[in-house]
C-alpha cells in the first residue's frame, strides 16, 4: 500500500518539534555566516538516525537548542513554511498545527505578533495549497502561570485560532491552577485538546479527572489510563490523537508499538515529525504492520479523524468527499 498516497489527517503536531535537521541546518548556516549564533549544527546537536530523546532529554532540546536558533521572524516564517510544506508533500489533507505562543525580546516580537506571523503563513499556505488545509492550536505549557494561560486563550480568541490545548514536560506544574483559562475557552466556543496520562507522574487519578473537568473535545498520548478513566472518555466521545512512534522513543509506553491500542474516534498523529523521525505515512505504515491491517482496514483508520477536526464544517465535508474517493 502507497501510505503517502493515502489521504491523512494529521491532528498533533507540534510546529517547532515538527521542524526537520534539514531545515534547522538552513536556518542555522545562515546565521552563522551573519555571526548571529554561536550554536553548533543542529546536523551534530541531533544526529541523523538519533530518535530515543526520553522525557529528560527531550524538553531541553527545544528550550536551549531549537527556540535558540529560531528567534526572529525571518527563521519563524522560513520554518513554518517549511513545515507546512513537509506535511503536504506527505499526502497530509488536513493539518492542525499547535505552538505555545512565544515572545521574543531580541527580536523585538511579542506573543501577538509570533501568533499574527505563523497565522500569516498559514493563510498564504491555504490560499495557494491545491491540497492540504492547516489551522493552528494555541497550547498552554504546564510550566505556564494562572494569567500567561488566560493570555494564551485570549490571543486564540483574538485571531480565531480554532483550540487551545495543555502540553509541555508532564513530570512539572499544578494543572488545577488552568481551570479558568479552559472553563473561559470552553465557554467562548473554542475547542480544548490536552496531553492527557502521558507518564506516570501525569496520570494521578487526581490529574485525570481534572483534566476531564476541563471538558476537552480530544485527548493525546492516552498511555496510562485507568478503567474508570478509560470508560469516562468512551462514554464522552473524546477524541483520541495516539502518536506511536514518539511514545515508543521516548519510553512513554512499556512495549512497543504493537502494544498500544487503537480504539475510539480519532487521529494519529506525528506529534515532533523533527525529533521523532517519524512522518504520518510511517505511522499508518507501523500501524499496519505492528495491527495486521488490510487497506480498507486503514482507509477506515484514517477517515475515522474526520469528525474529531477542530475545523469547520465544510472543511469536514471536504474530507468526506476527499476520502471516499
Amino acid at each position: 500500500m502507497d501510505f503517502k498516497a493515502l489521504p491523512k489527517i494529521e491532528l498533533h503536531a507540534h510546529l517547532s518539534g515538527s521542524i526537520s535537521r534539514e531545515c534547522l541546518h538552513d536556518v542555522w548556516v545562515e546565521k552563522k555566516e551573519r555571526g548571529e549564533t554561536d550554536l553548533k549544527d543542529p546536523l551534530e546537536e541531533m544526529p541523523a538516525g538519533k530518535f530515543d530523546y526520553n522525557l529528560e532529554t527531550f524538553f531541553p532540546l527545544f528550550s536551549k537548542y531549537i527556540y535558540a536558533l529560531c528567534n526572529d521572524l525571518s527563521s519563524l516564517i522560513y520554518t513554518t513554511n517549511a513545515v507546512l510544506k513537509a506535511f503536504e508533500a506527505d499526502g497530509v489533507v488536513y493539518l492542525e498545527l499547535r505552538t505555545t505562543p512565544r515572545a521574543i525580546p531580541s527580536a523585538n516580537i511579542s506573543k501577538d505578533t509570533y501568533v499574527h506571523t505563523i497565522l500569516t503563513c498559514i493563510s498564504a499556505f491555504n490560499t495557494t495549497s491545491r491540497s492540504m488545509k492547516a489551522n493552528l492550536i494555541l497550547s498552554i505549557d504546564r510550566r505556564n502561570d494562572a494569567d500567561t494561560a488566560m493570555q494564551v486563550v485570549n490571543l486564540a480568541l483574538a485571531h480565531n485560532i480554532v483550540g487551545v490545548d495543555l502540553c509541555g514536560d508532564p513530570a512539572v506544574g499544578d494543572i488545577s491552577i488552568f481551570a479558568p483559562a479552559f472553563a473561559r475557552a470552553h465557554e467562548s466556543g473554542l475547542k480544548i485538546t490536552l496531553h492527557f496520562a502521558e507518564a506516570p507522574q501525569s496520570s494521578t487519578p487526581a490529574e485525570l479527572w481534572t483534566l476531564l473537568d476541563f471538558k476537552p473535545d480530544r485527548i493525546g498520548h492516552v498511555i496510562n489510563v485507568p478503567g474508570d478513566v478509560k470508560a469516562e472518555i468512551v462514554k464522552r466521545g473524546v477524541g483520541l490523537e495516539l502518536c506511536l512512534s514518539c511514545n515508543v522513543h521516548a519510553k512513554m509506553i512499556t512495549g512497543s508499538y504493537g502494544d498500544h491500542h487503537l480504539g475510539g474516534g480519532g487521529g494519529r498523529g506525528t506529534d515532533d515529525v523533527g525529533v521523532f523521525g517519524s512522518s504520518l505515512s510511517n505511522e499508518y505504515a507501523l500501524i499496519a504492520e505492528h495491527f495486521g491491517l488490510d487497506r480498507d482496514e486503514i482507509c477506515t483508520l484514517a477517515r475515522g479523524a474526520i469528525d474529531t477536526i477542530f475545523g469547520s464544517e465544510e472543511d469536514k465535508q471536504r474530507l468526506r468527499e476527499m476520502m471516499w474517493k
